[in-house]
């Protein structure tokens, strides 16, 4: 049983209130910015905000191929039964730092975002050329960039998809995060930012940030069931 691709998908999910306080603005502002034809049409209206989030959805999966790459490599330099191990590990802690900074414990995490800002720095222009948004081809493309944002929570997930030792592992387990965050940023452009006091309560901030530093320390304790491989290689064992 393979849990890694759940788990990523309850991060993502869990991860709503930090993902509605980074995006919520940029997707009410995009909402704002569509023609009034397209707003006041709940269809279309709801279907450029999906195409929106399918272009940031896409660029975290060729992201996560990326990374998944780099933890293929990895693996290889470590040997499969030590490389499982620490890259789970890993990837778990990775989970529990994520935790606490969306709790507001680690608030250093964020500088983690610097990594992207030479990158952003040169995508940005391109999405300002893009607006106003007018197409689906456009929002599309949008989209792509936008999932290149500096954002800590997702560079932190990135950083765990070393553990996916490959790029269709490790596009997988980025798109799956992803797909957690849908609900929450699409729900934010459809209510054009009224989510944001809810997002910002510090209480419920503490609650899921407790949560996923729960669902770190399992994966943490039952590492093996993070990798499909690794889990086999433990029931085999115990054959």
């Amino acid at each position: 049983m393979d849990l890694s691709l759940p788990l990523a998908f309850t991060v993502g999910l869990f991860s709503t209130i930090h993902c509605i306080g980074m995006c919520g603005g940029i997707m009410g502002a995009l909402s704002y910015g569509l023609p009034p034809e397209i707003r006041q049409n709940s269809s279309r209206f709801l279907l450029y905000l999906l195409t929106y989030n399918s272009g940031r959805i896409l660029s975290y999966a060729l992201a996560g191929a990326l990374l998944g790459l780099v933890g293929g490599t990895l693996l290889e330099m470590m040997g499969p039964t030590q490389g499982h191990r620490w890259l789970q590990w890993c990837a778990a802690l990775m989970m529990v730092l994520i935790g606490l900074h969306i709790a507001g414990w680690l608030p250093k995490l964020a500088s983690v975002e610097r990594l992207g800002v030479p990158l952003w720095r040169r995508l940005e222009p391109i999405s300002r050329s893009l607006m106003p948004v007018q197409t689906l081809p456009r929002a599309l493309i949008y989209g792509v960039i936008w999932g290149w944002l500096p954002c800590g929570l997702v560079y932190t997930m990135l950083l765990s998809t070393v553990t996916k030792v490959g790029p269709l592992s490790g596009a997988l387990y980025m798109a799956v995060f992803g797909l957690g965050t849908l609900p929450s940023v699409v729900a934010a452009g459809m209510l054009a930012g009224r989510l944001y006091k809810i997002a910002n309560n510090p209480y419920l901030k503490v609650m899921v940030g407790v949560i996923i530093v729960l669902i770190g320390l399992f994966s943490l304790w039952f590492p093996e069931l993070l990798d499909i491989e690794a889990y086999q290689k433990v029931t085999a064992g115990n054959e």
